[in-house]
């Protein structure tokens, strides 16, 4: 269940105008670790997307600055909708000249004309999104998204041709570690509803006991969920250094070419890793580790599957994704969603048990006091006399 943090208010004077210290970064993953709740968010981000518009909104700033356009034209992207949601007030396409704010340092925004100020200087001057401003512009993208179905199959078919030999054929996994034959594998990414998703497979997790793999921030989530990842996939670029020093097999995700800079942050932080280099995405990486490793079921939270996530994560096509399931087939089993199609109720075991526990503690309550020892010294004596009434109507 997630915790409702209280927001502290930004600071607004009567002309409208909001401040706070500003916390400057150009990968808002990034920033979204260490952003406090009235801190003013400076990014450089182009058609925000959900999973970051969710990150800003949880963190709960004075305000979001944005260098880019928050809002996309090719799709309807609806990260600026989440923060304009939360009560975030949001100013984008400020240029770089946003980005060249000192962090740390009070910044002024005026939300009537989006005019950024910092040490009484004009920095640099945007455009104030609103709820009805992002909801035009996700109705525009919608009018163009046949054209980018297009593009997008187009780009996958390219793709397929060109990789889908080494793709399938390379097996490149016989360095990891972790045991996996014949068990269960939860692969966690942290993407649309993995929260409510992990919430509602801890009864699933508890029983089976899988092989958990985090890719990337996904080993954060695992970890949030007060679980605790047995391996992490990606290019270590948005996992936190707590789940890193989790004990966790760690496996950085490389370029063909065997170019992999997360492993120069493991080997900043002394921390042992395999360096795999391999097409596709980190998610297709470690359903493909999951596989040849022998996993028996390969349960995905959080993955990426639709046009419009791809899209919302800056990738132009699926082929790897595409050749990935095709190799899994029915081995893989997608959770993403399962929250909203099943939400467990309550059973008549914890119904029954939740009943005697608060009848038990109302008993004893009542047995430290004397009103309360008389009170129950009539319940027994009523329960006797309606005992004796029962054995005398019974024949025999």
């Amino acid at each position: 269940m997630r915790i409702a943090l209280p927001r502290r208010r930004a600071r607004t004077d009567p002309v409208g105008t909001v401040s706070g210290p500003a916390r400057v970064d150009r990968r808002t993953k990034n920033l979204t670790g260490r952003l406090k709740v009235g801190d003013v968010a400076v990014i450089d981000h182009p058609a925000l997307d959900r999973v970051a518009g969710e990150a800003l909104a949880e963190a709960g700033p004075a305000a979001v600055l944005n260098a880019g356009d928050s809002a996309s034209s090719r799709f309807p992207n609806l990260g600026p909708e989440i923060v304009l949601r939360a009560g975030i007030p949001l100013i984008d396409q400020l240029g770089a000249a946003a980005m060249d704010l000192k962090d740390g340092a009070e910044v002024r925004i005026d939300l009537a004309t989006g005019q950024v100020r910092q040490f009484g200087r004009l920095v640099a001057s945007g455009r104030r999104q609103t709820i009805e401003s992002a909801a035009a512009a996700q109705e525009r993208a919608r009018r163009g998204l046949s054209e980018q179905i297009n593009a997008f199959a187009a780009n996958t078919l390219e793709y397929l041709e060109l990789e889908s030999n080494e793709f399938l054929e390379r097996r490149p996994t016989c360095q990891v570690k972790t045991e996996m034959r014949g068990r269960t594998a939860l692969i966690v990414v942290r993407g649309y509803h993995y929260r409510e998703d992990l919430a509602v497979l801890r009864p699933f997790v508890r029983e089976k006991r899988p092989v958990i793999i985090g890719v990337d921030g996904g080993a954060d989530a695992v970890m949030e969920a007060g679980l605790k990842p047995d391996l992490i996939i990606g290019d270590m670029d948005s996992v936190s250094d707590k789940a890193l020093r989790s004990a966790a097999e760690l496996v950085v995700h490389a370029y063909r070419d065997g170019r992999a800079p997360g492993a120069r942050r493991l080997e900043d932080l002394g921390l042992e890793h395999t360096v795999l280099p391999m097409a596709g995405t980190s998610e297709d990486v470690a359903m493909l580790v999951a596989d040849d490793k022998g996993a028996e079921l390969i349960v995905a939270v959080g993955t990426h599957m639709t046009l419009l996530e791809f899209l919302d994560k800056g990738r132009e096509g699926m082929a790897s994704t595409f050749l990935t399931r095709l190799r899994m087939g029915g081995k893989l089993v997608d959770a993403k969603g399962v929250s909203r199609l099943y939400r467990p109720g309550v059973s008549n075991l914890q119904l029954a048990v939740l009943i005697v526990s608060g009848a038990v503690a109302v008993a004893t309550a009542l047995s430290v006091t004397a009103s309360g020892q008389a009170a129950l010294q009539l319940v027994a004596a009523f329960f006797d006399d309606a005992w004796a009434w029962i054995r005398g109507v019974l024949p025999g």
